[in-house]
């Protein structure tokens, strides 16, 4: 944490009412809206636009030209009050969009903490980001969907409204996905994204243990592999659950979608 004043170029415009945090720094021809907070260490670089309501925690960096905190693009939307809520230790790579919530959809967008979200991205209004995820270029999310932690998405993929991405899930390039995605499950393109087996690549990078992966492994097989009828995978998997967390959370993740599982 820097005990500095924030350092702001002279060609910045900033609201009289936003809060800058200590060590703050805003580049060359940024504008920083009413009803700001940036949280202390968090650099703002060139031709960024940051609207309010906005809550930014502390040492994110926007490198430029991000655009954060606007109006949500919903027709509905009538200026009702609605905040944009950032953590702590995020990158914004240039261009990124991150909208504001909507009265309908609970009021708030939230981006967690040590996200990675590179050129490009969107990120529309009432959507949830947890933590440790990383979006490449052009990843687009709909309004109203839930990412879990550590998800990764490819490049030009993208997310229907509603839709929900589970805890260590991993969507491949060009993925457009309009179900829910449990946790762990690695999706590639055919036409719509489709599941494609489990991410053991990464969950072996995060301490997952060959046990652990296998019974994740049973457990997609048990709903993609056996053809069986979603209500029968189920039951299978509720037994499987008695002795894997990880299947508990996989079944926990699917009993509670309000869009259909994507099988």
């Amino acid at each position: 944490m820097s005990d500095s004043a924030p350092l702001i170029h002279p060609t910045a415009v900033i609201d009289p009412s936003a809060k800058l945090g200590q060590g703050v720094r805003v580049g060359a021809f940024t504008l920083i809206g009413a009803d700001v907070e940036i949280g202390d260490g968090t650099e703002v670089g060139p031709h960024c636009s940051i609207h309010g309501p906005t809550r930014i925690g502390r040492d994110n960096r926007f490198i430029g030209h991000v655009a954060v905190g606007g109006e949500p693009q919903d027709k509905k939307f009538a200026g009702e009050r609605t905040e944009l809520v950032i953590g702590d230790r995020n990158v914004f790579r240039e261009f990124v969009t991150l909208s504001r919530g909507t009265a309908g959809g609970g009021g708030v967008t939230t981006i967690g903490n040590d996200n990675w979200m590179l050129a490009y991205v969107h990120v529309a209004h009432d959507c949830h980001v947890a933590d440790h995820c990383v979006f490449s270029n052009n990843t687009t999310l709909a309004g109203h969907v839930s990412v879990g932690n550590w998800v990764i998405i490819s490049g030009f993929a993208g997310a229907h409204q509603f839709c929900r991405i589970g805890d260590h899930a991993f969507l491949g390039m060009g993925a457009l996905v309009t179900g829910d995605i449990p946790p762990f499950t690695m999706v590639g393109i055919d036409g719509h994204g489709r599941p494609r087996g489990i991410n053991s690549e990464g969950l072996k990078r995060r301490g997952f243990d060959a046990e652990r992966i296998s019974a994740i492994k049973r457990a997609y097989r048990t709903i993609y592999v056996a053809g069986v009828p979603l209500a029968e995978a189920k039951l299978a998997l509720a037994e499987q659950a008695q002795s894997s967390d990880d299947v508990k959370q996989m079944l926990d993740f699917i009993e509670h979608g309000e869009r259909p599982l994507q099988r």
